[in-house]
Parts: structure tokens; sequence; C-alpha cells
């Protein structure tokens, strides 16, 4: 396995990813802001958060497959949600629970962050995700 995953003592206790992900491998890969459109640029879960982190979560999954990756590889994630509240924790961490199993995602998840934003670049997208994977 390439990537470590821990949290050490001392840090905030009970969070849904890990603090630390330590990597070995020689091959870096970043992935693109991921929202929630099919393959033909069509919308999914319009006005959905929770279906929107479940939907940039698959297309995630998608390009890591795309690259002989997957979640077990991946030793970051950046969440941009639009409008962020701390009412919304539950449908955005609802969406991620929705698609654990289906995508193999680890639990805990890798070192995460949540960053509220303004607006993404479509007034539909309420949720990008960014990955970066290390493998061998």
């Amino acid at each position: 396995m390439s990537v470590t995953r821990f949290s050490p003592d001392g840090l905030q206790p009970h969070t849904p990813y890990h603090h630390v992900a330590v990597a070995t491998g020689s091959r870096h890969i970043h992935v693109s802001g991921q929202i929630a459109r099919r393959g033909d640029g069509t919308p999914v879960a319009p006005g959905d958060l929770s279906g929107q982190v479940a939907e940039a979560l698959r297309n995630t999954g998608r390009a890591l497959a795309g690259a002989d990756s997957s979640f077990e590889d991946v030793v970051r994630l950046t969440f941009y949600v639009t409008d962020w509240a701390p009412e919304k924790i539950g449908p955005f961490m609802a969406g991620i629970e929705s698609v654990i199993e289906e995508l193999g995602l680890p639990w805990p998840l890798p070192p995460a962050s949540l960053i509220g934003v303004d607006h993404l670049f479509e007034p539909d997208v309420l949720v990008e995700l960014e990955a970066t994977a290390i493998s061998h």
C-alpha cells in the first residue's frame, strides 16, 4: 500500500477523516475539481447538496480509475461548498456516506478540507472536489 493514514494523539478526535497521510510512490495523481455532471455535461442532483457530493465523489472515482488508481491511493481531498453554513454538515456527510461502499471509500476519509465559497463556476454547482493521490 502506498498510503498510510492516521490521526496522532493531541489532534481533534472523532473527525470523519484522518489528520495525516504518509505516501510513498513514484506516481503523483492530481484530479481537477469534479462536480455533479454526467459525462455529457448534464447536471446531476440540482439543488441537492447530498446528491451533488455523491456524484462529485463518483466522478473523482472515475478520474482516479482513469489513472489506474483508486481512493485507496488518495492522500488529500479538498471540498469546496457554496454558501457554507454549519447546518449543511448533515446533508454533506449524507452524500459521502451514501457512496462509501459503492466507491470503496476509506473510512475515516483521507485528510480532507471543506472550504466554503460564495459560488462556483456555474450557479447550479453546489460542490466541487479535488483529490491528490500517490501510487507506485
